[in-house]
């Protein structure tokens, strides 16, 4: 495990506090103790249903291990000091729901402009506005995907499942840093206030990424990072001796900013995008269940791909032939893999707690010859193993 700069002293202190084994524990403590093993150290939010047993574990723990909470005044300077925190080489993480995310976005946009690694969880609940404040959904998958104002790359990770939160928020970690990139936690408030087993490792077995930084004056000045690389800049921080400018405004190779001249803005944008497309392999994940032989492909994220594995699996012992394709990282969606099995199938089930969502993404790579139909279900209450296995003998 890797915390820069005091790696023996908080691998010591975790394994004092945390012992490994299995855990009775919310979706939120799970997350929580995802971004503790990560390596996060600050947190700053404000609290807001049904998130805020998140930032409960985080103030609770943090200062156990030298870490920082901070509540604040709203949404807008939890972000704001988490970009700050993270400039000056912390690990750093906040977590919301559907408004505070709203709230949020301007400064996301920010961190984007400025490659500042974050990780922001948003537990979806019922909207629009203040909606059904205790209850989940699956509502922001396009927000997440284009909350904040311009061309812009993002990437987004959605966990299953409590044990799944624990691993997929470490994950999410683990691609901010390697990216410098917000990354965004896409849970639910359904899952969030679930409880079951999760099972801790030790934190030995936990695999961890931390940003590069510059080795000298003259990779500091280079925010287009090496063009034979992976596309990253180092990132040179507050108070390490370098001329650092940080902007979110159009800025030249230097960091300063030039907001008349098109080609710079050209250069700057297409090389956010090319960051993160020419590092798919950073963070494309996807779960695959029965797809070898499926003539109906049911396509779900989230809280609901259980019940529509569970629908799969009962799909099976009938004798229709189901199968079921789980994007873990949403955004990028996986397309390509998306397009290999829509060419197998007749038939294309997406099961989600919107008014249809993800359906609209798959539906880019998807051929009008393949039955496309979404299983939608809004009101708080996730979808069922009943409901869904129904749509899939009715397309049978």
């Amino acid at each position: 495990m890797i915390i820069r700069g005091d790696e023996p002293e908080q691998i010591r202190l975790i394994k004092k506090l945390y012992k490994p084994g299995n855990y009775f524990m919310q979706g939120n403590e799970a997350v929580a103790y995802g971004a503790i093993f990560a390596g996060c150290r600050f947190y700053a939010g404000y609290p807001i249903t049904p998130s805020s047993e998140i930032a409960e574990t985080m103030a609770r723990e943090l200062p156990k291990l030298g870490g920082y909470y901070l509540q604040m005044e709203d949404e807008i300077g939890s972000i704001a000091a988490m970009v700050g925190a993270s400039w000056t080489g912390l690990k750093v993480m906040t977590a919301t729901a559907g408004p505070g995310f709203s709230l949020m976005q301007e400064n996301l946009g920010y961190a984007v402009m400025t490659e500042t690694p974050l990780v922001l969880v948003d537990v979806q609940r019922s909207g629009p506005s203040t909606g059904q404040a205790t209850k989940g959904a699956q509502g922001d998958f396009f927000q997440a995907r284009w909350g904040t104002h311009g061309d812009h790359p993002i990437v987004a990770v959605s966990p299953t499942s409590g044990q799944d939160a624990f691993w997929e928020t470490i994950r999410a970690f683990n691609i901010a840093e390697k990216l410098r990139t917000p990354v965004l936690v896409l849970f639910d408030g359904v899952l969030a206030h679930t409880r079951e087993l999760v099972k801790i490792p030790d934190v030995e077995e936990v695999e961890i990424t931390y940003r590069k930084l510059p080795r000298n004056e003259e990779e500091a000045r280079l925010p287009f990072g090496d063009p034979h690389g992976d596309g990253v800049p180092p990132m040179p921080l507050f108070g390490h001796g370098y001329f650092t400018h940080v902007t979110g405004s159009t800025h030249k190779e230097n960091g300063l900013r030039d907001v008349y001249t098109p080609e710079v803005h050209d250069r700057l944008v297409r090389r956010l995008h090319r960051k993160i497309e020419q590092n798919r392999h950073v963070y494309e994940k996807y779960e695959e269940y029965f797809t070898d032989d499926a003539e109906i492909l049911v396509v779900s994220w989230g809280v609901t791909a259980r019940p529509a594995l569970g629908a799969v699996l009962k799909a099976r012992e009938e004798g229709i032939k189901a199968g079921l394709f789980v994007p873990k990282t949403v955004h990028p969606f996986p397309g390509e893999q998306m397009r290999a099995l829509g060419k197998k199938v007749r038939a294309v089930l997406v099961p989600e707690m919107n008014l249809g969502q993800m359906i609209l993404e798959v539906q880019r790579y998807v051929n009008d010859d393949v039955l496309l139909k979404g299983v939608n279900k809004i009101g708080g209450v996730p979808l069922t193993v009943k409901e869904i296995l129904r749509e899939i003998r009715g397309v049978a």
